[in-house]
């Protein structure tokens, strides 16, 4: 995909899946904004030509505040992917403390439908625009000691499907993406839980974070349009045959 002059927004994209995001999208030519709460790790790992811009995402007034300094800074937003994202709490939803669990659900859930909300009213203006997922195989079945990130990824799956059926014909390209099982920071948390199947994974038998950048901007051309409003799946062999993994 050829991103030239195509304005790219990821959320928590100073490490893990948003930071290889990022540099794949640079990688293409697009103009990347970086957002998350430390505006100096993003500034120490942008790639060559990356902006950053701090932002919450559990926090509505900092997503509205980012979006509208995207779009006065570069007159358009062609592409805002809501990455941000937390494993935890992590454990039994009879123990769960309501604080962590509420913040888990701010970040997971309620930060997709912040970014949804406030990138509608631009790409509704300039005849459309992409909205992309990062999601999780969590959101189609429950995992032991995960209640609030189960509960989370399949409330944003459903947000995909609702804006899809709300503003596709605006132009809107949402799709949500579930990477599966990706060597990143939080795999190292679940791995330290001891809770449930997938700590029991072999951190060397996770695929790279570069597997799900290279397909967040596969998901940006026609090969993403037979997943609008559905989720692609990098389990699925015949998507990463496609998007040209290993």
């Amino acid at each position: 995909m050829d991103m030239t002059g195509k304005v790219v927004a990821i959320t928590g994209a100073g490490r893990g899946i948003g930071l290889a995001a990022a540099q794949a999208f640079a990688a293409a030519g697009a103009q990347v904004v970086m957002l998350g709460r430390d505006t100096g790790a993003l500034a120490r790992h942008a790639p060559a030509g990356a902006s950053t811009l701090a932002c919450d995402v559990a926090d509505w007034d900092h997503v509205q505040a980012a979006v509208a300094d995207i779009a006065a800074r570069h007159g358009r937003l062609d592409v805002w992917i809501n990455n941000a994202g937390t494993i935890d709490p992590i454990g039994p939803l009879a123990t769960a403390d309501p604080t962590d669990w509420a913040r888990a659900i701010d970040v997971n859930l309620k930060g997709v439908f912040h970014g949804f909300r406030a990138v509608l009213p631009v790409m509704r203006a300039q005849g459309g625009g992409t909205v992309l997922t990062v999601g999780s195989g969590a959101a189609h079945r429950p995992l032991d000691g995960w209640s609030a990130y189960c509960t989370a990824k399949a409330g944003a799956l459903m947000l995909t499907r609702a804006a899809h059926l709300e503003e596709a014909e605006h132009g809107l390209r949402a799709i949500s993406l579930s990477p599966g099982t990706v060597a990143t920071d939080m795999q190292r948390r679940i791995k330290q839980s001891g809770i449930n199947a997938v700590s029991q994974i072999d951190f060397a038998d996770h695929v790279p974070p570069e597997w799900p950048a290279r397909t967040l901007v596969w998901m940006c051309g026609p090969g993403g349009d037979a997943w609008l409003g559905a989720e692609v799946s990098l389990r699925d062999a015949t998507i990463r045959a496609a998007v040209g993994l290993a």
